[in-house]
């Protein structure tokens, strides 16, 4: 019942302020009609030239952030275009509020609208909680600096790449390509899994019969080519380091190389570690789990045969099959 009242009190309020608007015009002479309208194109004229301005700001930050390397996406380039498209969508918002109510105020004074927009604002806002919710922790998230545009995150079971972020919601898009938008106010727990620095976890399978320290030494080795590879060299924070034996199964051993990268090269490098890995072993002849030996020749004597002396039969080689 309070709330209608309100709004009434508030559409009554409104509409009074456009009869006045409407009658202050008719009045207006000829000389103060094109003062007016100058005056209205002053302030938009300066509206424009403040989101020039605005957006200028925005590409600079883009640009000093920028390291001029389209391989990866260092931790202050998320930054600095999380703030940048901050400023642009924050400053179109204010410039263009403020515009319109200097605009105003040259025909009509506008205190009672804006005393009649706050009533209305305050009302609005008890059936709007989860609204005022989200913008509250949108802005916590962006003031510390939870998440940024780019990085891969995981909220309430949805993962994917920042796509768009602002005071209200969370944009994720997956691996599939399906667009998750999520409310702030329902965000609990953030995983950001390309924050400052990223870890690529390589278990690499091989026969239980295989010879432990050949394979380790195996991929001790193409982990330092990796290394020194000029492609995948920048993708490292650190040079990979070979575990040992992670776990021991029925027909497997696991070994286990860790690798610090630069944030979201983590799983670019995996998959190149375990192609290179996979090579090398076919090439050295170590078996992966469930690869059958190879089968093996036999060697039996042939029959006896009676002779003069006593002669030792010479071994015959029989294939596999016989």
């Amino acid at each position: 019942m309070l709330l209608e009242l309100t709004i009434q009190g508030t559409l009554h309020q409104l509409a009074e302020f456009l009869r006045r608007l409407l009658m202050d015009f008719v009045r207006l002479d000829g000389e103060e009609i094109v003062l007016k309208f100058a005056q209205v194109i002053s302030i938009w004229v300066l509206a424009y030239l403040a989101l020039r301005l605005t957006r200028l700001a925005a590409r600079r930050i883009e640009s000093m952030v920028d390291d001029h390397d389209p391989s990866i996406t260092t931790l202050r380039e998320k930054r600095g275009m999380t703030l940048a498209r901050l400023l642009r969508n924050l400053g179109t918002t204010m410039v263009i509020t403020l515009a319109i109510f200097l605009t105003l105020n040259l025909f009509i004074e506008i205190g009672p609208l804006l005393a009649g927009a706050g009533i209305l604002g305050l009302a609005v806002s008890f059936g709007a909680q989860s609204l005022v919710k989200d913008v509250i922790t949108g802005f916590f998230l962006l003031m510390e600096n939870q998440f940024a545009l780019g990085d891969v995150i995981e909220i309430g079971g949805k993962s994917g790449v920042v796509e768009h972020l602002t005071l209200r919601v969370v944009v994720l898009r997956d691996l599939e390509g399906t667009r998750h938008i999520i409310p702030n106010g329902e965000i609990k727990m953030v995983s950001n899994k390309t924050a400052g620095w990223g870890r690529a976890v390589i278990d690499i399978g091989v026969g239980v019969a295989e010879d432990v320290d050949r394979v380790l030494a195996a991929t001790k080795e193409e982990t330092a080519r990796l290394t020194e590879d000029e492609e995948w060299k920048p993708t490292l924070d650190g040079t990979p380091e070979v575990w040992g034996v992670e776990a021991i199964g029925d027909n497997r051993i696991v070994v286990r190389v860790v690798a610090r990268t630069q944030p979201g090269a983590q799983w670019g490098l995996s998959r190149e570690l375990r192609r290179r890995l996979k090579v090398r072993f076919d090439a050295d002849g170590i078996r992966l789990p469930g690869v059958p030996l190879a089968p093996q020749p036999l060697t039996v004597p042939p029959p006896a045969s009676v002779t003069d002396g006593a002669q030792a039969a010479t071994p015959q080689t029989l294939g596999a099959g016989r």
